[in-house]
C-alpha cells in the first residue's frame, strides 16, 4: 500500500537553498504535503517559499520572531495532513531523494525511522567537533536509555503520526532531537535506522548548531530519563 508523506521544514535564513529543497521535494510522488515554518528569516526566505509554483502542496507559516527548530516543529504538527511525517532541513545537507528509503521501512511496519549518517556511507564535510559531539551524545543516550542508536542528532526523523499521541514538545531549539528520541523510547517505541548520505556545510555557509547546543542536549537527555506518557 502506498503511503503519502508530510514533510516539515523548519527554516531560518536559507534563501540560498530553500528553493532547491522545495523543488526536489515537489518532484517526489510520495510527498503530498509540505509545511514550511519560516522562523523569522530576514534574507527573503519567506518570499522564495511563497513564490513556489507547487502551491497546492506547500503550506507556509511565519513566526514573528526566531524561536528555534523545536518551536517550528511544534507549530507545524497541527497542520500535517498525512499519517506519516518527516523533518527535512532547508540546507541540502541531506538528499530528499533518500526519504523513500526511510518510507520503505515505515511501509514494512516500523513506527519510527531515523536516517543515520554513520551506518554505511561516510559523512562528507562534517566538522570533527560535530562528529565527536554527536558520537558522545549518542553514546550517552544509549547508556542512559538502553538503546543502540548510531545517530541521535540526525535531521531525518520519520514517524507515524500516532507515535506522537499524548506527547507535547517542550523544547524550542535543537533540544528537540534528544527530547523526541527520549520520549519515544520511554513510550516503548523501537527506532529503526536507515543509512543516508550527508554533505555537511561550514559555519560560513550558514550552519546554525553551536557547541552550547551539545551541553543543552545532555541536560535534555537527563531530564527525560524517567519520562512516561500521561
Amino acid at each position: 500500500m502506498s503511503i503519502s508523506l508530510s514533510v516539515i521544514i523548519p527554516v531560518y535564513n536559507e534563501a540560498q537553498t530553500i528553493g532547491q529543497v522545495l523543488t526536489l521535494l515537489s518532484t517526489l510522488p510520495h510527498i503530498t504535503d509540505i509545511i514550511v515554518v519560516d522562523d523569522a528569516s530576514t534574507d527573503g526566505t519567506g518570499a522564495i517559499v511563497a513564490a513556489q509554483p507547487d502551491a497546492a502542496k506547500i503550506t507556509m507559516v511565519r513566526h514573528p520572531q526566531n524561536y528555534g527548530k523545536g518551536a517550528a516543529i511544534r507549530t507545524a504538527l497541527p497542520l500535517v495532513r498525512n499519517t506519516v511525517v518527516v523533518i527535512q532541513d532547508a540546507d541540502l545537507e541531506y538528499n530528499p531523494n533518500e526519504l523513500s528509503l526511510l518510507l520503505e521501512r515505515i511501509q514494512a511496519g516500523a513506527d519510527i525511522v531515523y536516517g543515520t549518517r554513520f551506518g554505511v556511507h561516510k559523512p562528507l564535510g562534517m566538522l570533527f567537533t560535530h562528529r565527536l559531539g554527536n558520537h558522545l551524545l549518542t553514546a550517552f543516550f544509549n547508556m542512559l536509555y538502553g538503546t543502540q542508536l548510531t545517530d541521535l542528532e540526525t535531521c531525518y526523523k520519520m514517524w507515524r503520526i500516532n507515535a506522537m499521541q499524548h506527547m507535547v514538545i517542550d523544547n524550542d531549539r535543537f533540544d528537540i532531537d534528544p527530547e523526541l528520541t527520549a520520549k519515544w523510547v520511554r513510550s516503548g517505541y523501537q527506532i529503526a535506522e536507515v543509512p543516508v548520505h550527508y554533505l555537511g556545510r561550514p559555519y560560513r555557509a550558514g550552519k546554525k548548531i553551536r557547541p552550547r547546543d551539545a551541553l543543552s542536549a545532555f541536560r535534555t537527555m537527563w531530564r527525560y530519563r524517567r519520562y512516561r506518557t500521561s
